[in-house]
C-alpha cells in the first residue's frame, strides 16, 4: 500500500523513492510485525485470558499440568501483524502476494473455528477432523489451482531438485498435486509440532527466514541467474511477506517463550504451515523446505509411525507422539527438548540455504 504513496511521492521530492527497493522494505516489513505484535499483544492476551484456557491432556507429562488454564488462540496476533505489515509493505498488484496472505488467513479461519468450539463453546472435540481437513482441502486446492492457473512461464510449475544444475521436471497439471499436498501437509506439520512453549515458532521464524531469501533472489533476474535457480518475475514480492511472518514471529516469541504467557493454538499452527507451504510452492522449492522444516517432518513422521505401530502391532515405538513428548517422558527437561529442536531447525535452514551454491 505505501509502495503506491512513496511512488506518487516521488514526483516532489526524489528521495521517496527508496522505497521501491525490496530489500528497504523487507525490513520495514520485520520491523513493522514486530512493532505491532508488541503493541497489540499484551491487550490480545488479556482478552484471551478471559476464556477457559488450553486444556492438558492427562496422559501427557505431568509437568504440563501447571499449564492448564493458559490462554491460547495466540496465533490471532501473529495473523494480525502478517497482514498489516504485508499490506503495508508489499505490492498489492502483485498475484503471489494476495495468494498467500489469503491463504494463510483462510486456514487461520479453520483454526479460528476449531479454538472457538474448544473454548468459548466448551466443546472439547472442537471442530469435526473430517470438516477440519476439508476446508484445508479446499483452500489448500484453491491456492495451488490459482497459482496453476496464473502461471506464465514453464518454469512457474516445474520441480526443482536441489544440489543438481538445470534439473527440474515438468509436472503439468500433476503441480496442483503437488502443491496441495505441500500446503495441507505443512500445515497439519505445524499443528502437530506445537506442543511445547516456542516449539513451533522458532522453526517457522528459522524457515520464513530462508524461504525469505529463496524468494528475493529467485525474483532478482541477475541473482537468480549468478546462482542457476529459476527466475520467477514478480516472485521476489513474496519476501515481503516471509519477512512479515519473521517479524510476527519474534514478536510472538517474546509471549510464547517459555514458560508461555499464552499458546499458538490451531488459529496459528494451521496458518503459519500454509504460509510456508504455499510460499515453498511459489518459489518452487518444495524440496526445500522439507530440509529447512526438518522438524516439522520429523515430527510428523513419529505420529505416523506410532499409529501404524501401534494398530498393526499394538505396540508403541515412542514413549508418546509427537517426538518431543518422547524426549520429555524419558526425563529430559521442557527447555532442554526445545533448545535442541532449535538448534537442529537452525542446522537444517543452514543445509537448505546451501543448497544455492552446491549444485
Amino acid at each position: 500500500m505505501l509502495i503506491y504513496l512513496a511512488d506518487y511521492l516521488a514526483q516532489f521530492e526524489s528521495g521517496f523513492s527508496v522505497f521501491q527497493y525490496q530489500t528497504l522494505r523487507i525490513i520495514l516489513s520485520v520491523l513493522t510485525a514486530l512493532v505491532v505484535s508488541f503493541v497489540i499483544g499484551p491487550a490480545m492476551i488479556r482478552k484471551l485470558a478471559t476464556y477457559k484456557g488450553q486444556p492438558v491432556r492427562d496422559d501427557g507429562p505431568k509437568t504440563h499440568f501447571a499449564k492448564a488454564g493458559t490462554p491460547t488462540m495466540g496465533g490471532a496476533l501473529i495473523l494480525v501483524a502478517v497482514s498489516i505489515s504485508t499490506l503495508l509493505w508489499a505490492d498489492l498488484g502483485n498475484r503471489y502476494v494476495w495468494i498467500v496472505l489469503l491463504t494463510t488467513l483462510a486456514f487461520g479461519g479453520v483454526g479460528l473455528v476449531d479454538d472457538y468450539k474448544k473454548l468459548v463453546k466448551q466443546d472439547p472435540k472442537g471442530l469435526a477432523s473430517r470438516y477440519k481437513y476439508l476446508w484445508q482441502s479446499l483452500f489448500g486446492f484453491a491456492a495451488a489451482m490459482a497459482l496453476y492457473l496464473t502461471a506464465t512461464e514453464p518454469q512457474e510449475t516445474q520441480l526443482i531438485l536441489p544440489f543438481f544444475k538445470d534439473v527440474a521436471l515438468n509436472l503439468g497439471i500433476f503441480y496442483v498435486v503437488l502443491a496441495y499436498f505441500v500446503i495441507v501437509g505443512t500445515s497439519n506439520a505445524v499443528n502437530l509440532t506445537d506442543g511445547l512453549d516456542g516449539l513451533a515458532i522458532v522453526p517457522t521464524i528459522l524457515v520464513a527466514g530462508g524461504m525469505m531469501i529463496f524468494a528475493y533472489l529467485s525474483g532478482h533476474v541477475k541473482f537468480a541467474e549468478y546462482l542457476q535457480i529459476p527466475y520467477l518475475s514478480g516472485v521476489g514480492e513474496v519476501a515481503i511477506f516471509c519477512a512479515a511472518l519473521l517479524g510476527a514471529g519474534i514478536g510472538f516469541l517474546w509471549f510464547n517463550t517459555h514458560p508461555a504467557m499464552v499458546f499458538m493454538g490451531d488459529i496459528g499452527a494451521l496458518a503459519i504451515g500454509a504460509a510456508l507451504g504455499v510460499v515453498a510452492v511459489a518459489v518452487r522449492q518444495e524440496l526445500v523446505l522439507m530440509i529447512m522444516g526438518g522438524i516439522f517432518v520429523i515430527e510428523t513422521l513419529s505420529v505416523i509411525i506410532q499409529v501404524a505401530s501401534f494398530k498393526m502391532t499394538g505396540k508403541r515405538v515412542f514413549r508418546m507422539a509427537p517426538l518431543h513428548h518422547h524426549y520429555e517422558l524419558k526425563g529430559w527437561p521442557e527447555p532442554r527438548v526445545i533448545v535442541r529442536f532449535w538448534i537442529i531447525s537452525f542446522i537444517l535452514v543452514l543445509i537448505g540455504l546451501a543448497t544455492l551454491k552446491l549444485r
